[in-house]
């Protein structure tokens, strides 16, 4: 038995460690178009801001592999799978036989066609060479940074980048920043504190084109304006990873379709993490959910598959937990309600600029949206979680006293039983 893992992030640990629990012996191969063991992605922005050294990216040992018998192929990129001979290949011809098959290539960022996007001092933001380049810009004297999208990677590379002292403007195309997963009254909020802190935005426009000599010198924007730049930063977001998969029998929808199992249409072959469309149980249909704990679960339960024990993960929704300067935010499930029957409850404390919000459906909770108090955000996400009926504490969730106390005497006793569902 050879498993393969294409991929080297937090879907491939999970996936690698579970294998390990149940089988100690047979070969691991990860491979990976990257020269680093498994770091922190979402980190990246940190690093580039100053707040964290190189060492701190790393979230396994150096042994790691070693100890956890790996082998490993990184700096090589698979470019084909011949799910036929079960073989991958790499971009310099090599052909690495597989049993059981992991595809956790991860996302890779949108980038729409853009006139000068060639120009030196254009950068994505999804990996650490990525950050890597930027720093150097940095170094060599660049002043003035234009980033393009104001979703959770681009507010975090302005954030870094006016750490650095750079002067720095936002472009969104939307009527307001961290549109997917904010309101417009908390968006407002955050937008009002990175504004505070320097960070000027452009709403409602893109760019029409990046101009310069060999190098970023101005970006052109739809609306006319012109802004000078000496670095252009697009992370208007990401998609999965799988373009060297397409045109193949693997089942492709946005991301690769798995089941509960990790299993993709072909026989052997399993699926996990950003390149993944799984089931979000909150939304109740196949989706993307492109957050690391789902990663890793996802990686955890492929590889226990592919080792031969039965492991099911059906329970994956979004969620996400990040900061800016001292604004900070919790939101998990469905935040931007499309449908009429979801219930909300919102308490907004303007002097404290105190913004929470909880929607429910049917009486469960179904998401939520907690900016500068986020106490009680994990009872909340195991009330999702555990599909919770909660009708009769509702008039409870959003004060400042909620507590395990206000659940139902019944709820109380199986949790202490055993975690029994409602």
């Amino acid at each position: 038995m050879k498993y393969v893992i294409i991929g080297n992030s937090v879907a491939a640990c999970g996936c690698s460690e579970a294998i390990r629990k149940v089988d100690a012996q047979n070969p691991i191969v990860v491979i990976s178009d990257e020269k680093y063991r498994v770091y922190s992605r979402p980190l990246i922005s940190y690093y580039l801001g100053g707040k964290v050294d190189e060492s701190k990216m790393y979230i396994r040992d150096e042994d790691y592999y070693e100890k956890n018998k790996v082998e490993t192929k990184l700096g090589k990129k698979a470019v084909a799978v011949d799910f036929k001979n079960k073989e991958v290949i790499l971009d310099d011809g090599e052909k690495v036989k597989y049993d059981k098959l992991l595809i956790a290539t991860g996302g890779k960022p949108f980038i729409p066609p853009t006139k000068g996007f060639e120009l030196k001092n254009v950068f994505t933001f999804i990996k650490f060479d990525d950050v890597k380049a930027i720093d150097e810009a940095i170094k060599n004297g660049a002043k003035k940074a234009v980033v393009i999208g104001a979703g959770l990677s681009g507010l975090k590379a302005a954030e870094a980048l006016i750490k650095r002292n750079l002067d720095v403007t936002v472009v969104e195309l939307a009527n307001r920043i961290l549109g997917s997963i904010l309101d417009l009254e908390a968006s407002k909020i955050v937008q009002d504190e990175l504004e505070k802190h320097g960070i000027v935005f452009k709403l409602e426009t893109s760019v029409d084109e990046i101009i310069g000599d060999g190098k970023v010198e101005k970006v052109k924007l739809k609306n006319g304006e012109v802004l000078d730049a000496d670095i252009v930063v697009f992370a208007i977001g990401v998609v999965p990873n799988i373009d060297f998969l397409k045109g193949t029998e693997l089942k492709i929808n946005r991301g690769i379709v798995v089941n509960n199992k990790m299993e993709t249409n072909i026989e052997d072959v399993y699926a996990a993490g950003d390149c993944a469309e799984g089931y979000d149980f909150v939304f109740e249909q196949q989706r993307v959910i492109p957050i690391w704990p789902n990663a890793y679960n996802q990686g955890e339960t492929a590889g226990y598959n592919m080792a031969g024990v039965e492991k099911t993960f059906d329970r994956g929704f979004p969620m996400n937990s990040i900061g800016f300067f001292d604004v900070h935010m919790i939101t998990a499930g469905i935040v931007v309600p499309t449908s009429s029957d979801i219930e909300v409850l919102v308490k907004h404390d303007k002097e404290k600029n105190i913004y929470r919000k909880i929607y429910l459906k049917n009486g469960r909770v179904v998401g939520f949206m907690f900016i500068n108090s986020i106490d009680r955000a994990g009872m909340i996400t195991n009330m999702i979680k555990e599909g919770f009926n909660v009708e009769s504490i509702k008039h409870r969730l959003l004060e400042e006293d909620f507590g395990y106390l206000d659940l139902p005497k019944e709820i109380r006793q199986e949790k202490i039983l055993g975690g029994a569902k409602a």
